[in-house]
């Protein structure tokens, strides 16, 4: 009897109530359409906003990273700029010595050419009048000594010749 009365007790418990399971089913139904009108759709909504914002941030940072790398290749372009400037300034500057050093030795070079030559001429003048003045002194000795050998009186056509001819003399021994 005991196995009797345990397949009874199965067999109430094992038994299902179609209504309830109707009911229980109809609510959950309703449910889910509150959930999907109230919950699902704001988070939906919220979602796709988030969405959004993260894309909007992403394309920002994507423009300001080409920005950035626009910004730092014209610095780059203005760094070499200014290389090459400074180093024309430098080369220019480096020509313009250049220029004046040869300019500088060449009007150094000149002045001594020039002092040279002055130099030159100063002694070639000087030389002249020593030369002259040592005539002079010969032709006055010559005229002296002559006329004291000769002891006589000599013409002045005489005596031009006798310088004359002692200064050939001179001129030709040196």
């Amino acid at each position: 009897m005991l196995f009797n009365a345990k397949l009874l007790a199965l067999g109430e418990a094992a038994h299902i109530n179609s209504g309830d399971i109707i009911y229980q089913l109809l609510w959950f139904i309703v449910l889910l359409a509150l959930l999907r009108k109230f919950a699902w759709q704001p988070l939906m909504n919220i979602m796709k906003q988030r969405e959004e914002h993260i894309a909007n941030e992403i394309d920002q940072a994507e423009k300001h990273r080409q920005e950035a790398e626009k910004l730092l290749q014209e610095q780059r372009e203005l760094m070499k700029q200014s290389r090459q400037e400074a180093q024309e300034l430098i080369e220019n500057a480096r020509k313009m010595a250049e220029e004046q050093k040869e300019q500088i030795i060449a009007s150094a070079r000149a002045e001594a050419e020039r002092l040279k030559e002055a130099a030159k001429k100063e002694i070639e003048r000087e030389k002249e009048q020593a030369m002259a003045a040592l005539r002079e002194q010969v032709a006055s000795l010559s005229v002296l000594i002559a006329s004291k050998v000769i002891e006589k009186e000599l013409t002045e056509q005489d005596q031009a010749k006798l310088i004359s001819e002692y200064i050939q003399e001179v001129g030709e021994g040196r």
